[in-house]
């Protein structure tokens, strides 16, 4: 199971972090992302970070603002938002997946969501 939490309401330049705890399976083994889903949009991918945080990934929207981080001995991943628009407004998810991949069909271990809302 996958847990994100992190999310609230922040003004726009503002910063958040996201955390997601993992549990259940080897947390070392998989690849994790972020994905993001907007009100009446598609998920849409964020960020992923290779098994041991050695690489990471990032659609081009929040390069240069967000970062993803891993910490695998507390089974937990990062996104550590920085200058936040309204834009990013978005239930953020975090999953696993066994390759690295920006497709939300090969993630798996959806779990809730974080709510995060920028004002503007």
């Amino acid at each position: 199971q996958l847990q994100a939490s992190g999310g609230g309401l922040v003004q726009a330049g503002g910063s958040l972090r996201l955390s997601c705890a993992a549990s259940g399976r080897p947390f070392s083994n998989y690849y994790m992302g972020w994905f993001r889903q907007a009100p009446g949009k598609e998920r849409e991918f964020v960020a992923a970070v290779s098994r041991y945080g050695i690489n990471t990934y990032y659609t081009d929207s929040v390069k240069d603002r967000f970062t993803i981080s891993r910490d695998n001995a507390k089974n937990t991943v990062y996104l550590q938002m920085n200058s936040l628009k309204p834009e990013d407004t978005a239930v953020y998810y975090c999953a696993r997946s066994t390759v690295i991949t920006r497709t939300p069909a090969e993630y798996s271990g959806w779990g809730q969501g974080t709510l995060v809302t920028v004002s503007s």
